[in-house]
């Protein structure tokens, strides 16, 4: 068993602030590597050199070095919400899951993970879509010169439902995805030959690391058909540089599959694995450095250098606590607590 926990020195606001700014800077120091796969996916590579290295000069040659950052503004802003909507779903379906004594099963905190994911990703769908187009669109020729002008436009000359198209895809590939976290959380004592609550920083990164790569492998095909969906339009030149004509979603896995074998369906997939290790060491450091900023400014260690308790603090206090507790010994007066129904 398994007890959801979480570092309650933070407020709610702190924990959201750090993970946006951890995952914005990941998210823009690999965007060059997310613009290879999503080019691969969509098929506007084919034809070409392939490869992460190869579409990166490829663009840089043709639209400038600006060009390999395309859509990544558009990825960094829907952090924020998509961050919170994450937070405020992972924890109802903690508390669906948690028995009567706080305790949650692994099998239902990699669930409640996976379903608080999915349901923040459709919430904020309608940005995935515009950041693909952007990815695929020619920076010196643009269809959408932004966030809000391509909603407008896409909302006016394909409809609303068309903000949403491939969103099925996302549901699908929830399945396999939990499905490999599940395997590699199964086996990881029998990898590191040693029980779970032993494991060094390290090891816990590179578990990171190794289910990311398992998970986004299984997963990978639901990603590419979706990214063929949101590129397709018969509004952008060449509807959007996609390499098949399908009708939907089955068709788009058969004409794949017809066109290319079964391994077009994981284009892509080595610049998508490319990113893992620079993606996630980036965010864990960053939020990290991010956290004992919050942890200093709130009184609970000596310095954001380190991570060393400042004396005489009840670490086991919240903020709001800490901080009323700092006021009484210096005013004489405990803030009285609101009553409650």
């Amino acid at each position: 068993m398994a007890t959801w926990r979480r570092d309650g020195r933070l407020t709610g606001s702190q924990r959201l602030l750090c993970a946006g700014l951890a995952g914005a800077l990941s998210l823009s120091l690999t965007a060059p590597l997310e613009l290879a796969t999503v080019l691969a996916q969509v098929g506007v590579v084919r034809g070409h050199a392939r490869g992460p290295w190869a579409a990166g000069r490829r663009v840089w040659r043709a639209e400038g070095p600006r060009a390999l950052w395309k859509g990544n503004a558009v990825a960094c802003l829907r952090l924020f919400p998509c961050s919170a909507v994450q937070l405020a779903a992972y924890r109802k379906f903690v508390v669906l899951f948690t028995d009567d004594l706080g305790h949650i099963s692994q099998w239902s905190s990699i669930m409640a993970g996976s379903l608080s994911g999915m349901v923040s990703t459709i919430v904020t769908y309608p940005t995935d879509l515009i950041k693909t187009r952007l990815i695929v669109q020619n920076m010196l020729e643009p269809s959408y010169r932004g966030l809000l002008h391509a909603f407008s436009t896409i909302y006016q000359q394909e409809g609303f439902l068309a903000l949403y198209r491939g969103v099925s895809l996302t549901v699908l590939g929830a399945l396999p995805f939990s499905a490999g976290s599940l395997l590699v959380y199964m086996n990881l004592e029998k990898i590191w030959n040693g029980p779970r609550d032993r494991f060094s920083l390290l090891q816990n990164f590179a578990n990171v690391c190794l289910a990311a790569a398992v998970t986004q492998t299984l997963s990978f095909p639901f990603d590419t058909v979706k990214r063929k969906m949101q590129a397709q339009s018969p509004f952008l030149p060449h509807c959007g540089g996609v390499d098949v004509h399908f009708s939907g979603a089955a068709d788009c896995f058969r004409q794949i599959v017809k066109t290319q074998g079964i391994l077009g369906l994981w284009n892509g997939l080595t610049a998508n694995l490319l990113k893992i290790v620079p993606y996630f060491g980036v965010m864990f450091s960053t939020f990290e450095f991010c956290k004992r900023i919050c942890l200093y400014q709130n009184g609970y260690i000596v310095s954001p250098l380190s991570y060393k308790l400042t004396p005489g603090v009840d670490q086991s206090l919240q903020p709001q606590e800490l901080r009323e507790l700092k006021k009484f010994f210096k005013t004489g007066k405990l803030k009285p607590k609101k009553p409650t129904l």
